[in-house]
Order: structure tokens, then sequence, then C-alpha cells
């Protein structure tokens, strides 16, 4: 069995790839479209962008799978495995290969999202991944009429710190780190009484509009004020707009099922860890004063008459 990179050689197979890829991360598929399209060929060849494509082969068999990582952020992700009707035994030793790419770019973690019932999720977990939530994707109704007395407007510079604590309050805190916001300040915020009750994160690309919500369950975000916020987005560029519910904001999904919202399967969102936490021993400024004390100490004398 053969690990290795892409080459330009390899470029005429894309095509063939293509009619059988299994996406490994949605949101890239759904904003930008298959990333074995023609428009992605040459990034694939691009030294300067953390995109990095491999091969896994053994007898007649092979499997292309890819990791990616954008600017200022430490979980790198897997965005695809093909063809999917060889996602067997080669997925161990291509997986084992893009996560030492995908250290040597100094990323933390490597992420993957897939189908619960896919052979795939199995797979995925004895090469090392954990599952910390599930997620599905909902599908908006097309534009709607304005709502009257719109409450979104596009978040700024000062929302940010309570940007980050309503992060904080949502996102539970032992996935944190791998659930993290992105360095961009984007998207969409709805204040109320002066507090922030909801933060929507876009991201946007020729296919389509991803939001990430984070809402508070008393936030009072019905589907009223989320049909407001479809008419914002989708007045951008008419592109279809999905939501995307994790497993700690279960509450929306009854809601966007109310807004008339179309259910997508439910998926694992699943991480390896590519380094490991040390813990290293650091005295207490008091016992680092005891210590130096007790060093320092003059020897005690010999007792009268002790032999």
């Amino acid at each position: 069995m053969t690990v290795r990179s892409l080459d330009i050689l390899d470029l005429p197979l894309l095509p063939r790839y293509r009619r059988d890829m299994l996406s490994l991360d949605s949101a890239r598929l759904l904003t930008r479209g298959n990333p074995l399209g023609a428009v992605a060929l040459l990034s694939y060849l691009n030294p300067r962008r953390h995109l990095y494509t491999a091969v896994a082969s053994e007898n007649s068999n092979s499997l292309m799978g890819q990791v990616t990582l954008h600017e200022e952020e430490t979980s790198a992700r897997m965005t695809f495995l093909a063809p999917a009707e060889n996602a067997n035994e080669l997925v161990l030793p291509l997986v084992a290969h893009l996560s030492v790419q995908a250290g040597e770019w100094g990323a933390f973690h490597l992420l993957a999202e897939v189908d619960e019932d896919s052979p795939v999720f199995r797979l995925l977990r004895q090469a090392g991944f954990a599952m910390y939530a599930w997620q599905r994707v909902w599908k908006l109704p097309g534009a709607q009429e304005p709502a009257a007395g719109n409450v979104w407007r596009p978040v700024e510079a000062t929302d940010w710190t309570a940007v980050q604590s309503l992060h904080s309050q949502i996102v539970p805190a032992l996935i944190q780190p791998v659930d993290a916001l992105s360095k961009q300040v984007t998207g969409l915020v709805f204040r109320s009484e002066g507090n922030l009750q909801a933060y929507i994160a876009v991201s946007r690309g020729p296919k389509g509009i991803w939001l990430q919500p984070f809402v508070l369950p008393d936030s009072g975000c019905d589907p009223e004020k989320l049909a407001g916020l479809v008419s914002v987005v989708s007045d951008w560029s008419g592109q279809p707009v999905y939501v995307c519910v994790r497993s700690y904001q279960t509450w929306l999904e009854s809601v966007l099922e109310d807004l008339g919202a179309e259910a997508g399967p439910r998926q694992a969102v699943m991480v390896k860890r590519l380094v490991k936490t040390i813990k290293e021993f650091q005295p207490a400024p008091a016992m680092e004063k005891a210590l130096a004390k007790a060093k320092t100490a003059a020897p005690v004398s010999r007792i009268e008459g002790e032999k």
C-alpha cells in the first residue's frame, strides 16, 4: 500500500472521482459546490494555500482525500473522500497521512462530518476520530416578503466581546476549543433591550449561503423573527440558504420546522486530536517560597551530648 500527495498526472482522474465523492465538510459543499469541480483543480497544486490532497493505493484500488486549514484557525478539516465506493481499509492510512500534514501546518485538531448511518462513520472512529456533537442542516424556504420591523443587523467590531460571551454560554466548555468562533467578524446580530440575544455566523459562496446560529433559548427568536432573517440573507443574492443546527441547540429545530424549512440527515461531527495535553508540575508561589527558605536555612546544631 502506498500513500502519496496528488500530482499533476492525477488531474485526469478527478472528473471520474467527482461522480462518487463523499463530502466531509457540509459548509464547503453547500456554499462552493463539489470540491472536485473544474474550478478547484488548479488550487490543489497551489503551494501557498493550506489545501492538501493525497491518494492511497493498493493493488488496483485507490482512494483520494483532502485536508484544508483556514487562515488563523487551529482546527483543520477533511474535505472529502473519493471514490466513496473505495472508502474501506484505505481510509486508515490515508487519514494518518493527512493528519501528519495538518499537524505540520500547526493544527491542533482534524474535523470531519459524516452521516451517522454511513459506513465511513465506523472507519473514522477506527482512524482515531471521536464524535463530539451531531448536527442537521436545514434548507430554508425561498425568499419571503420582508418582515415588518426587522430586528437583524450586520455584526460590528463593537459587538465582538458580546458575541464571544454568547458563544461561551451556548457551546459546552469541553468542546469550545474545537467548535471555536471564526476570527472574521461577519454575520448578523439580534439585540433586545441593549443585550445581545443571537448571533448568526454567515459564510457565502457561489452555490449558497451557510448560517451557523448561536441563539439563547429565551431570546424570543420565534419563526417571525427568523423569517426576517431569511428576507435579509435572501436579498443578498437569491441563493439557497442553509442553517446548521448543532446538538446543543436542538430547540431551534422546531422553530425551523414551523418556518417550513427542509431537514437534512443527521450527521456526526467528529474530531481527531493531533496534539496531546502535557500536564507539567507548577509549584504554587507559597510552596516555591517555602522550598527556597528550606534550601537557605542554616543547618540545625547538634544537641549537646548527642552521639
